[in-house]
């Protein structure tokens, strides 16, 4: 597709579901991508340093790299590939680009189209009243956008939201901004994503992270993955996964979905995936009703307590629970009362297959349960990820190798901000180390997170919006109410490497500031510098870009924010903007004394590989107020849909990176030239009298009265279980409602809305 392309057109084609993934068509894909966004110099530059040591660390998941000497010559997946291209593509959004094209004009422009325009050049406005974005030089930019702080009631009418995309450094400058200026208001993406499995951890563990590395995976003896599509999301997880099948381990995956990787995998960096028939990774696949995963695990846990009245002291850690844990008894009290007629229609499984993973558990000595967005976005995602923990605290599964908890996050260095600061509601000590090394009294009260500061916007109550990296608007829930809060603030502004929707839902007067990727190379005054990002399994390491940078006038992230920071503060407090600016080591020796585990930060992040953070679960300490892991009492719930109506997951396609699609197709899926799909149980579809292929709206079912609408989907007839359908994200993000959230963490509910199919309205 070139740059100046119409937008694709859907023509639908379906084909068999894969039932298995990657091997020599993920590579070709991958290439092909490559090659179609810049030239094959660029290609192999970028994809030869991707990964490696003191090379560039993908943007497009944290999933952790093997150690330095196990690292293959091309350590990455197909998806990676096509995002660090992305990122490099030679394509060119330039000030000519914003002449020809209004602001309406390109909201209308789907997210494919726009993300493929290419990079941005310059800092652009568009001022109020105006129709187009216009050039605007550096100062002026930041100097707006100053003012506009500073002419603020309050620092709390300010918004900084960040993605995980970010680097430790502009995370750690960018809380410290926000901090300084008064305001706790620092909503991020794992509000929307991982909220609930940071809520769960820290309060039954004392950490909200996970516990194991690669090597605990590779060596595990049971391996549950909940909730997840790794061929699709992180792909390199199939390759931690087939190392633990070779080493003996067994995998359960559990899913609504079928997933082409979990069936089996053709490792594309070995002969016997290119060859061969590849490995197959899940010994058992559990079709569980979306939402079922909490009653799933209070009948494992059940099943565990009736095994150790049966053979008493045979089957759970007895010294683990009595030394290590607290609230055992209400657990096993309430676990007892879980009715099978209760956990059969939640899950939709039958009890042999429940039985049958039982029996699995106790045939191992260790067991590891990894999950994403599949547990965490539903109301009751927090008690689900707080009954895994009591599954594993039952038979020590927590604190010892090849065991414990592993959350599976999306983004690159989303683990990474948080541990920075960019947190809404960063614990006390947190705030008094970053108050005394720089001189300043941070503020205590909590924050906004991003559901929050959406309905702030609403009210009036926030005025100002900062994005730095990822697509706010698109990522968000309810995208009609979220789109009339962004347009009812003074400013917006995004700190971007390409144009996304968010740039075309304004403000009164809006900026782009426009940034440089993870691939390019960062050049300060203090020479060449190097970021740092932490994985999902709290490795810290560098990241170093190659390339040119796609214009002279872009700017660093630490660059953009610290003279941002200059024009808003001031001098007071004094804090050495400039020198962060000039050198970002000089960064990491502020983070090294403020935030626990990076002592002697630059020192040991030059090591090949970095280094892991500290995570004192692995040494059986909880940080709870008890100074114990928690086992908690979680009521038996389920989401039900009326007659007539399907419980609705939101999903990516495997040709797409969060919310920006690379194409029209989801090739495992079978699902090709379309994304305005929803796959349906052909059985529903016959209840629903509605033929496969049948164009119709998506109605969200919400008590609030508003009707929520996705017009113009085909019905795609796909192995849903039964009542439940799914469709792509963030098409369908308008069904999900503000208030739909998980209860505790505030995360949406994107993977459990009531809806009704509608034949599609005339026009519509």
């Amino acid at each position: 597709m070139s740059a100046t392309d119409d937008d694709p057109t859907d023509d639908l084609t379906v084909t068999p579901p894969k039932t298995w993934a990657t091997g020599l068509p993920a590579v070709t894909h991958a290439l092909g991508y490559a090659l179609g966004q810049t030239t094959v110099r660029r290609t192999a530059l970028t994809l030869l340093t991707v990964n490696q040591t003191g090379g560039t660390d993908c943007p497009g998941c944290a999933w952790p790299d093997p150690g330095p000497a196990d690292r293959h010559r091309n350590e990455y997946c197909e998806n990676g590939a096509k995002h660090i291209a992305d990122e490099a593509t030679s394509r060119r959004v330039t000030r000519e680009f914003f002449r020809r094209h209004s602001v309406a004009e390109l909201g209308a422009k789907s997210d494919l189209w726009l993300n493929q325009q290419g990079r941005l050049t310059e800092p652009m406005v568009k001022r109020s009243g105006a129709e187009h974005y216009e050039p605007i030089g550096w100062d002026e930019a930041l100097g707006l956008l100053a003012t506009e702080l500073n002419a603020l009631d309050s620092p709390d009418q300010a918004l900084f939201y960040t993605s995980g995309r970010l680097n430790n450094e502009a995370a750690f400058l960018l809380q410290l901004l926000a901090r300084a200026y008064g305001t706790n208001n620092l909503p991020d993406c794992s509000n929307l994503c991982h909220e609930s499995s940071g809520s769960a951890l820290n309060e039954t563990l004392g950490v909200g992270k996970g516990s194991v590395t690669l090597d605990d995976i590779h060596h595990s003896d049971l391996v549950f993955v909940v909730g997840q599509n790794p061929g699709t999301n992180h792909p390199r997880m199939l390759s931690a996964l087939e190392e633990t099948k070779r080493n003996g381990g067994r995998v359960i995956a559990v899913n609504p979905l079928p997933e082409a990787g979990l069936m089996r995998f053709k490792h594309p960096q070995k002969a016997r995936g290119i060859l061969g028939r590849g490995t197959a990774i899940a010994d058992r696949f559990l079709q569980i009703r979306p939402g079922g995963d909490l009653a799933l695990f209070q009948a494992l846990n059940r099943l565990l307590l009736e095994a150790e009245d049966a053979a008493p002291g045979t089957v759970l850690d007895h010294a683990f629970v009595e030394e290590h844990s607290t609230g055992f008894d209400a657990f096993a009290a309430h676990a007892r009362t879980i009715g099978w007629d209760d956990v059969l229609a939640a899950t939709g499984l039958r009890r042999e297959e429940i039985e049958d993973v039982h029996r699995q558990v106790l045939a191992s000595r260790s067991v590891i349960v990894c999950w994403a967005m599949g547990l965490t976005q539903h109301k009751h995602g927090v008690p689900t990820i707080r009954e895994v923990v009591n599954f594993l605290l039952l038979r020590g599964n927590i604190g010892r190798p090849g065991a414990g908890v592993c959350p599976v996050r999306g983004h690159s260095n989303v683990q990474g901000d948080r541990t920075m600061g960019i947190w809404e509601r960063m614990p006390q000590p947190f705030l008094d180390a970053l108050g005394r090394e720089f001189g300043f009294t941070p503020p205590t009260a909590h924050g906004l997170d991003s559901v929050d500061g959406i309905r702030a916007m609403l009210d009036g109550r926030a005025t100002v919006f900062l994005g730095v990296a990822g697509n706010f608007v698109r990522a968000s829930p309810d995208s009609d109410a979220t789109e009339r809060a962004m347009r009812r603030c003074r400013l917006t502004a995004h700190i971007s490497t390409k144009l996304n929707r968010s740039h075309t839902v304004c403000g009164d007067t809006a900026l782009i500031l426009p940034t440089l990727g993870r691939s390019d190379r960062d050049v300060q005054s203090a020479g060449e510098q190097f970021v740092t990002v932490e994985d999902s399994m709290s490795e810290v390491h560098v990241s170093r870009g190659r390339l040119a940078p796609a214009s002279d006038h872009l700017l660093s992230e630490v660059a953009i924010i610290a003279r941002l920071a200059r024009r808003t503060l001031g001098d007071t407090p004094r804090i050495p903007w400039e020198e962060f600016e000039a050198d970002y080591g000089t960064v990491r020796d502020r983070i090294a004394r403020v935030v626990p585990g990076f002592e002697d930060f630059n020192t040991r992040v030059a090591a090949p590989g970095g280094f892991r953070l500290p995570n004192p679960v692995d040494a059986r300490v909880f940080r709870t107020p008890s100074g114990r892991a928690v086992f908690t009492r979680n009521e038996f719930t389920m989401l039900r849909a009326p007659a007539g109506h399907l419980v609705l997951q939101t999903l990516r396609s495997h040709d797409q990176w969060n919310t920006v699609p690379y194409a029209m197709d989801d090739r495992y899926r079978g699902i090709h030239h379309a994304r305005r799909v929803v796959l349906v149980n052909p059985a529903d579809l016959e209840a629903l009298n509605l033929a496969d292929r049948a164009e119709v709206d998506l109605v969200g079912v919400w008590h609030d009265g508003v009707e929520r609408r996705a017009r113009g989907f085909r019905v795609v007839a796909y192995p849903t279980p039964p009542g439940s359908a799914a469709a792509y994200y963030p098409e369908t993000n308008v069904l999900v409602p503000l208030d739909s959230v998980a209860d505790i963490s505030n995360t949406p509910t994107s993977k459990g809305i009531v809806v009704r199919l509608e034949p599609a309205a005339a026009g519509g």
